[in-house]
């Protein structure tokens, strides 16, 4: 009997021994810029997205994934912070999170903490326009590579305007740059192309490393603006066989101001400053849009390759993520910036070891998701204190219920509008924040119906608008901007708003037409919202009073 005991003894020892040697999963996080699911796996009939695809046949596609705000900063933050924009009260790409939350712990720094090797390269949390990168977040510093960047050299002979605000710099007086660019070039041409190569670097060295596990952040930029891609991307498309968007116009009765208009398209050269664009400039953008995709999915099939070739790919959790969507000319808008269902709706793959390939699932999904659901299949602590909830049983099986619905917004000017998408109905309640619920002005749609949003019919549906708000009613209240922002708007040190204001009046009349004021802003999703409250006598125009007390709010501003 005691030969028996200690046999059993002896083999539950070997077994803890090797449980506890059991190696972590390592974590290949992809994160892409203004991607919206125009992919193969999608659907889309014309997308070429064969690496995406693939991807997509070895892990879980999600049909019904959101981001929490439909611009590049604050979607980032849900993502990697876990919390969404209302929690940290940053709507804004200006104002880095730690200024609103100084000690949280971000999802590469827990991974760090619990004995994981972190790296960053390429586009993960938000550089530019005043922001910064998370150096706590890394192991090793992170590897930045510019989002701006052309290659022919027409397009390259002087800094643009964009490529300053990405990197940090002065944008007054540059240049627009163009909107898209083919050249034939090689890959490694552009910014996406070096940061396949630094990856597969990152990952060849990984192999020497067996007993660390790793976190790779790769961030690809395109198909954010401008367009720019080798030529062979952009003939692996007809322009043809693009078609224009159906609805072109905003949804019936839906407030005058949760449209946009696409300011940031606007901003490059050869783009009409307003007004719809002509019918053969929407196809060009389009086919770039389509050409700078299928360039990205070219470089993640060269770093999905690098992780089988070094043998690493068995042991490895994915996460294919698109940090928004992007209207192409449905509803009249172009970019992001909208509470839409073309801006919000985001592609999100996850493929981990031992669970389900191949599967696609109607679950839920947002991006304060993914933190909390990383750390669960990699069998680590839940963080605390995180918005978002753990799909990790989707994993496992695709048809696991997750929750009834996702919570997004969009500000706009002094009001914040606040989302509630279920699988079938998107309730928007505007209001200022802080303000009565009562005071809401409301967009309801039903997709079932619907699904190209061409009516407001928050008025017809008392029923379906109770039962969403009610689901509002548990959110807690939305903070207001954090108060960096209003350091952000203001103009760069020694540059004084009376310069600013004279640079701006291009016709030299001595008042700013909404053109002018528009021209080279830095948020441009914002910056309408801020000419009307200038404008303190409301005739259309900014007189230098008006500009430089910015409408009375800084009567010090010199």
């Amino acid at each position: 009997m005691k030969q028996m005991i200690f046999a059993g003894l002896a083999f539950f020892g070997l077994f803890v021994v090797s449980s506890a040697a059991e190696p972590k999963p390592n974590v290949l996080l992809i994160c892409v810029d203004d991607l919206k699911p125009v992919l193969g796996c999608y659907g889309d009939q014309l997308a070429k997205s064969p690496n995406i695809d693939k991807l997509a046949a070895r892990g879980v596609r999600f049909e019904n994934a959101y981001c929490n705000q439909a611009v590049c900063s604050p979607s980032r933050n849900a993502l990697l912070v876990g919390l969404r924009s209302q929690t940290l009260g940053i709507y804004d790409l200006a104002t880095n999170f730690r200024k609103s939350q100084p000690s949280a712990i971000t999802l590469p720094q827990h991974f760090k903490q619990n004995g994981y090797r972190t790296e960053a390269l390429g586009k993960i949390f938000h550089v530019g326009h005043g922001n910064n990168e998370d150096a706590a977040s890394w192991s090793v510093p992170h590897l930045q590579v510019k989002s701006i960047g052309y290659a022919l050299k027409e397009n390259n002979s002087e800094p643009t305007r964009e490529g300053a605000l990405f990197e940090n710099k002065n944008p007054a007086n540059l240049p627009k740059g163009a909107a898209y660019e083919s050249a034939d070039v090689d890959d490694s041409a552009y910014g996406d192309g070096k940061v396949a190569e630094e990856a597969i670097k990152r990952l060849q060295a990984a192999k020497d490393r067996p007993d660390q596990p790793f976190f790779i952040a790769v961030g690809f930029v395109k198909p954010h603006l401008p367009f720019c891609a080798p030529k062979k991307y952009w003939d692996l498309y007809d322009p043809n066989q693009f078609k224009l968007a159906e609805q072109k116009t905003p949804p019936v009765k839906a407030p005058e101001y949760a449209p946009q208009f696409g300011g940031e398209l606007r901003n490059y050269k050869d783009i009409p400053a307003k007004g719809e664009l002509p019918a053969d400039l929407q196809r060009t953008l389009i086919h770039g849009y389509y050409a700078a995709m299928s360039y990205m999915d070219a470089q993640l099939g060269r770093v999905l390759t690098a992780l089988e070739e070094t043998g690493q790919a068995k042991n490895t959790m994915i996460v294919f993520w698109g940090d928004h969507g992007w209207h192409l000319g449905d509803h009249g808008m172009w970019c992001k910036h909208t509470n839409y269902e073309q801006a919000a709706h985001i592609p999100l793959i996850v493929s981990a070891p031992g669970k389900l390939a191949g599967r696609s699932t109607k679950s839920l999904a947002e991006s304060v998701d993914v933190f909390p659901t990383l750390c669960e299949l990699a069998g680590l602590p839940a963080p605390s204190g995180v918005d978002g909830r753990s799909f990790a049983s989707v994993i496992a099986d695709e048809k696991s219920p997750t929750k009834d619905a996702i919570i997004h917004v969009y500000p706009r000017g002094n009001r914040l509008g606040r989302a509630v998408r279920t699988e079938r109905y998107r309730l928007v309640e505007w209001k200022v924040i802080g303000a009565a619920p009562e005071t809401a002005e409301l967009e309801l749609y039903d997709y079932a119906k619907d699904p190209l949003e061409t009516e407001n019919i928050a008025a017809d549906r008392p029923a379906v608008i109770a039962e969403l708000r009610k689901i509002l009613a548990t959110q807690p209240e939305a903070k207001p901007q954090y108060k960096a922002a209003e350091e952000a708007k203001q103009p760069a040190k020694g540059t004084p708003r009376a310069d600013l204001f004279a640079r701006k009046d291009a016709d030299k009349n001595g008042k700013l037409s909404r053109e002018e004021f528009l021209a080279n802003q830095p948020d441009p999703d914002k910056a309408p919202a801020r000419f009307t409250q200038f404008d303190t006598d409301k005739n259309g125009e900014l007189s230098k009073e008006e500009f430089i007390t910015q409408g009375g709010k800084n009567p010090d501003a010199k």
